[in-house]
């Protein structure tokens, strides 16, 4: 029982310790970033980046995003671009945790991270999409304009984080295989299913699917023998029907 205890002690206490650690770093990264110059941040930023440990880059990554951008919110593709120059092996997580923080401007963010490293364009897309998914066309698209010979790349980016489109994008992949397939193209036939504001499902085509049945006429005659009764006329309702016109 004591031993057990102990153990959970030591648990606790590296717990705590790490925890600690965690928060002295991100607490130093917030000074040395606040004490850069403006127009120097970006620069600041990616030489943190790249001089962290190895093992710890994808945390610092995020804290170095994350307070850069709460001192300068509109620097956020220059930002990404640098660390993508920088660690090009930092380029998605850098451009997915800027446009985790500014959706609005996802595509910006993919392609600046895109333009800055090509070779990384399709999991810039991938990660990307992930952060801000309701922009995956525009995200697409603007990796592309980037990275232009990596098109087909782009769309499996997508495929694998939208699977309802990998069979759509596997098509017109295999229809392109001479040349690189135009993304907007691909991806403009192959729209997603969309829930808007209200509740009402899109079909792919982009036109608002029926809710439920259309609306039947205001009387349905239980035979098709008998009289047809409409709110216009009189009260008389014939056998197994239902006069809509009185209450």
């Amino acid at each position: 029982m004591k031993l057990l205890t102990s153990v959970a002690l030591c648990a606790l206490a590296l717990s705590a310790v790490s925890s600690a650690a965690a928060d002295s770093a991100g607490k130093s990264v917030q000074q040395a970033l606040a004490a850069a110059p403006l127009a120097e941040l970006p620069t600041k930023a990616a030489e943190l980046v790249k001089t962290a440990n190895v093992k710890d880059r994808g945390f610092v990554t995020v804290d170095v995003v994350e307070a850069s951008l709460a001192i300068s919110a509109n620097a956020a593709p220059a930002i990404v671009a640098a660390i993508a120059k920088a660690v090009p092996d930092m380029a998605s997580i850098a451009a997915g945790k800027a446009a985790e923080l500014q959706p609005k401007r996802a595509a910006e963010i993919a392609r600046a991270a895109a333009s800055a490293i090509p070779s990384k364009a399709a999991k810039i897309t991938a990660t990307v999409c992930r952060a801000a998914p309701t922009d995956y066309r525009n995200v697409a698209v603007a990796t592309a304009q980037a990275a232009p010979a990596n098109g087909a790349e782009i769309l499996r980016a997508v495929a694998s984080v939208f699977p309802d489109l990998k069979p759509s994008i596997d098509s017109a992949l295999s229809a392109n295989q001479t040349t690189a397939p135009a993304v907007a193209s691909v991806l403009d036939s192959t729209k997603r299913a969309t829930i808007d504001n209200s509740g009402a499902i899109a079909s792919p085509a982009g036109a608002p699917a029926v809710r439920g049945p259309a609306v039947a006429p205001p009387y349905v005659p239980a035979s098709i023998s008998g009289p047809i009764v409409t709110p216009s006329t009189s009260g008389t309702v014939p056998r197994g029907g239902r006069n809509y016109a009185t209450p």
